[in-house]
């Protein structure tokens, strides 16, 4: 009995535990939201500081890892919900994609050969595993695509949504640094590079330059998850 009784005690504190890791996220994303808002600092958006400053937390108290994502699994749901949200600017600006629908195209059609073989190439000269070599294959779509690829290909969606998101906060680090060196003068080209290149991440980033960066950010990120995810069963016959 006295086994019995300890481990409810146990599963309550872990529950506890689990809860307060959920508020923990959730405050922490509004305070790093609320600190980027007021100083521009690309190391205070959320994608970058949120997961720091908890990894340290949840290190330093020896939280493990399924009581953390006991309560905050939900929090991965709401990416579905948000991506479809992107669903709203594209059709407030459908002319826009009526007018510059063979450029997106070309465009989605490039960023996926060249992010999904470049990741391919890297893998294989690295050699790396099967399973890292599938997760990083679908690094370059927003991770909610990017999921439902894994689950056609076989790749660990714990992997996936870790490479996903370190290619979304180097893209968003980065391709400012890039347009400096790059001649893209047009709004459309600009947009298009931070969809391409950091999807979601990308598409918050080319909203802060402007409308229509934002629309056709969200263009091609909307168009190169559904892409990647109709050639899901294609790319799961390829040899690992």
């Amino acid at each position: 009995m006295n086994a019995f009784y300890a481990s409810l005690i146990a599963d309550d504190a872990a529950r506890l535990i689990a809860a307060g890791c959920f508020v923990m996220t959730v405050a922490l994303y509004f305070a790093s939201k609320y600190l980027y808002a007021r100083f521009r600092s690309p190391w205070l958006t959320p994608l970058v500081a949120v997961p720091v400053v908890l990894a340290v937390i949840v290190l330093v108290a020896h939280i493990p890892y399924p009581v953390y994502f006991r309560d905050t699994r939900w929090l991965m749901w709401l990416l579905g919900p948000a991506t479809v949200a992107f669903a709203v600017p594209i059709y407030e600006y459908r002319d826009l994609l009526k007018r510059h629908w063979i450029s997106l195209t070309v465009g989605v059609t490039v960023g996926i050969v060249v992010g999904v073989g470049g990741s391919l190439v890297l893998a294989k000269l690295l050699h790396l595993s099967p399973e890292l070599q599938r997760s990083l294959m679908t690094r370059s779509v927003s991770t909610p695509f990017a999921l439902a690829v894994s689950d056609r290909i076989g790749a660990p969606k714990d992997l996936t949504a870790l490479f996903v998101i370190a290619t979304g906060v180097c893209g968003m680090l980065f391709g400012e640094i890039v347009l400096a060196l790059v001649p893209l003068r047009t709004r459309t080209a600009r947009g298009a590079l931070f969809g391409a290149a950091a999807h979601g991440v990308g598409t918050a980033k080319a909203r802060e330059l402007g409308s229509e960066e934002g629309v056709v950010a969200s263009l091609t990120m909307m168009i190169a998850g559904v892409v990647m995810v109709l050639l899901a069963p294609a790319l799961g016959v390829l040899p690992f």
